[in-house]
């Protein structure tokens, strides 16, 4: 889901809206009410957060006696 923000906000907001992008969140720019682009995390970032995300449940794993499948399911439930 993105979030809408005016340009002008955008301009006057810039690290901020860019932290938030790093962790996930989407925003689109509007001017004068209409969208104009998104600002999205990065395919780069988004690939590191899949494997920080797989190493965490790896990491899950070893803690709590999880089957191969099951890990298997959750990754590809967290692909849609």
């Amino acid at each position: 889901m993105f979030v809408e923000v005016g340009s002008y906000d955008a301009k006057t907001r810039l690290p901020e809206l860019l932290r938030k992008v790093e962790q996930g969140e989407r925003f689109t720019i509007t001017q004068r009410g209409r969208p104009i682009a998104d600002l999205v995390p990065s395919a780069d970032n988004a690939r590191h957060s899949r494997e920080e995300a797989v190493a965490a449940m790896r990491s899950m794993k070893r803690l709590v006696d999880v089957a191969p499948d099951t890990l298997e399911q959750w990754v590809e439930e967290g692909r849609r």
